[in-house]
């Protein structure tokens, strides 16, 4: 019994988390070179939308997939210019992209489908059977039956903790982050690099979001992501920059959150808004503890400019 409970939960958790360390894994690679993105809201919620509006119209996820890439790269693009380029404040400009993302979200979805009491539903990813886990405890729940695009996030991990920490792309990306002066001064393009940075995270943020409205709800509310974007830049800190660091502080917050729909499901006699709550007040007593002693990149934050 306890063996079917810990692998419900990390079934349930795994799908839960896969949003948050595909974001959080972008906004790695942006703050490593240097720039804080807070946009991340936004950029979901505008791959969300994007995602469910082509998929229904296509009738296929892919489509979806791609143009919610596409729409939160174009909000990432714009936040680039204005940072990268133009040196506006990080902070400040995430915000007023995420209020952006909001409202255009919204006023959108109501002009192409109207009002309706009924929640539209798109077409979505598929699940799939991986052969070799169907007889293995835990395995077979963590690894098996999940959305296609599951797997895709998985396989992104290694990936980007490859690049970030062992070529000379990611090493360069580092450089930006701590020291841009002399990563300008040995041939490195600082502007290009931050720039490219936050387009990833642009790119693997609305990735998430469709991965929302696509694998997960299979529809489309305002306000579908829920803080998310917020919770990843928490994410960040917690993985300590790494996308190995990253994945795992998803994983406890997907499984601390796939832990209070356990809860309710078994009707205890607690008000529910305690168990909403369980898994934000776990991340946040991680995050107190867990983050002392650890160092953002020097340069995280700042413009640069050419002196």
């Amino acid at each position: 019994m306890i063996l079917n409970f810990i692998e419900n939960l990390l079934a349930s958790g795994v799908k839960l988390a896969a949003p948050l360390w595909l974001t959080a894994t972008g906004e790695t690679y942006a703050e490593r070179a240097g720039v804080i993105n807070i946009g991340l809201e936004g950029m979901m919620l505008a791959g969300a939308f994007a995602g469910m509006v082509v998929s229904y119209f296509s009738a296929s996820p892919w489509p979806g997939l791609l143009a919610g890439m596409l729409a939160a790269m174009l909000l990432a693009a714009v936040f680039a210019v204005l940072t990268v380029h133009f040196q506006a404040d990080q902070i400040i400009t995430g915000a007023a992209l995420n209020l952006v993302a909001l409202g255009l979200s919204g006023f959108l979805f109501r002009h192409i489908f109207g009002v309706t009491g009924a929640a539209l539903t798109a077409t979505s990813f598929p699940t799939l059977e991986l052969p070799g886990f169907a007889g293995i405890p835990i395995l077979r729940g963590l690894l098996s039956r999940q959305p296609v695009l599951l797997y895709a996030a998985l396989g992104l991990v290694p990936l980007a903790a490859f690049v970030l920490n062992h070529t000379h792309l990611g090493l360069a990306i580092r450089a930006c982050g701590e020291q841009p002066a002399a990563a300008d001064t040995a041939g490195r393009n600082v502007f290009r690099l931050r720039f490219g940075c936050v387009l990833f995270s642009g790119l693997l943020a609305g990735a998430a979001g469709a991965y929302l409205t696509l694998a997960h709800a299979n529809t489309f509310v305002e306000g579908i992501t829920a803080g998310r974007g917020f919770i990843a830049l928490a994410l960040v800190i917690f993985g300590r920059w790494q996308p190995l660091g990253v994945f795992f502080a998803s994983l406890f917050f997907g499984c601390a959150n796939a832990l209070q729909f356990q809860f309710q499901a078994r009707g205890y006699d607690l008000p529910y808004q305690f168990f909403l709550m369980l898994p934000y007040l776990l991340t946040l007593l991680v995050l107190v503890f867990s983050t002392r002693g650890r160092q953002a990149p020097a340069a995280l934050g700042k413009a640069y400019r050419r002196s």
